[in-house]
């Protein structure tokens, strides 16, 4: 099953934003998701990978996920087919 994993910086005191997001992928996913780990990283890290593949870097958008982009990206990987709801418009 998928694993996410979302890195962050705990000097920039990301860590409460990386567990919300954790949480929120967890309660939407909870059949396809086998786990979302949260990983101290490097000065100014904020990067979300699937399975190894990177989906959100802060370093990359210049900004931090919206949730419903979020959630669409790992939707779009680990169940096209499903509907997000409010997430979807």
């Amino acid at each position: 099953m998928p694993r996410v994993e979302i890195t962050y910086c705990p000097r920039c005191r990301w860590l409460l934003r990386a567990a919300w997001m954790t949480q929120e992928l967890l309660t939407t996913f909870e059949r396809e998701l086998t786990e979302v780990a949260l990983r101290p990283g490097d000065e100014g890290i904020f990067e979300i990978t699937l399975d190894g593949e990177t989906i959100w870097s802060r370093a990359v958008e210049g900004r931090f996920p919206e949730l419903k982009e979020l959630k669409q990206r790992v939707r779009d990987r680990i169940a096209p087919e499903r509907a997000l709801g409010h997430s979807d418009r």
